[in-house]
């Protein structure tokens, strides 16, 4: 956990935070409301002799006992799929409509594609891309599996993106931004997500996090909402890129409550300073809701 030291400052009762990054992680589940119910759901699970618990900020997130939930009837049928709590809050920030058009800019394996699907009610556009074309055979078959019809899977790099695949859209509506990361918050789950962490690691892959944000920006409507979301703790990654877009003039932080427990952003770090209201973003600790690590950012696209 040495990599983690250098937050002390800034994550509160660290103590507590240290201790739940050597816990093993939940195993909880998202109920996929194209193909089920929340109750056909539990119903399912319980009679494969499963316990089940609900979560009170979310009433599509499940716990499950079980560590292998894809191995589950409902699963392979579509009417779930696992997702680590935490994840599920960027989707819910960004809250489609149905009929919008959405821009997923790096989607696989699919799970806040799917997520942002089902909220649609399937209906709409959701563009789900990524510059992975490994990746792409898991997000496709996410999608499948999932039942959706409003996804149009792409494979180009987000900084370079462009609406010319799809005759007559003129901008999207809302875009995700979950970026590719240094996934120290995946801790929980994955012991080797520590390995070359630090500030170096950070700062390498800020330039990237800022262009995708910058080029979401850019591609959304006047008025229309960017969520930009990490699952790591550092600032360089974090609240470094969202001041890095609003420098630009083009948007504005917006206040939200997903209803879990979290601390607000930063405004100092080290020997930067960042735009007050960076306090409107969210930072998601693992000892506050026994989850993994996040960091949420929602803006509104003012240009």
């Amino acid at each position: 956990m040495d990599a983690l030291a250098r937050y002390e400052p800034i994550i509160p009762e660290f103590d507590a935070f240290l201790e739940a990054c050597e816990r093993h992680l939940p195993t909880t589940v998202r109920v996929n409301s194209i193909k089920a119910t929340r109750d056909r759901v539990v119903e399912a699970l319980e009679a494969e002799g499963i316990d089940v618990y609900g979560r009170d900020w979310n009433s599509d997130v499940l716990g499950v006992a079980t560590g292998k939930p894809g191995n589950t009837w409902p699963y392979v049928h579509g009417w779930i799929h696992g997702q680590e709590e935490v994840s599920a809050v960027p989707p819910a920030i960004l809250d489609p409509q149905p009929g919008e058009v959405v821009w997923d800019s790096c989607a696989a394996p699919g799970g806040k594609t799917t997520q942002i699907a089902a909220a649609m009610d399937d209906e709409g556009l959701v563009v789900a891309n990524d510059d992975n074309l490994g990746r792409l055979s898991a997000l496709r078959a996410n999608c499948d599996r999932l039942g959706l019809t409003s996804a149009a899977v792409t494979n180009t790099d987000a900084r370079r993106a462009t609406l010319d695949p799809f005759p007559g859209v003129d901008a999207f509506d809302r875009a995700l931004v979950d970026a590719p990361c240094t996934c120290e918050g995946t801790v929980r789950k994955n012991a080797d997500a520590l390995e070359g962490a630090g500030a170096s690691a950070s700062r390498n892959l800020a330039a990237l996090q800022s262009d995708i944000l910058e080029r979401a920006i850019e591609l959304t409507r006047e008025g229309g909402t960017v969520v930009y979301s990490t699952c790591t703790f550092a600032p360089e990654e974090n609240e470094a890129v969202v001041d890095d877009a609003l420098a630009d003039g083009d948007c504005r932080l917006l206040e939200f409550d997903t209803g879990l427990e979290s601390s607000p952003g930063i405004t100092e770090w080290n020997d930067e300073t960042y735009d007050d209201s960076l306090t409107k973003t969210r930072r998601y600790y693992p000892h506050q809701n026994d989850t993994g690590g996040f960091f949420a950012a929602k803006l509104e696209v003012t240009a």
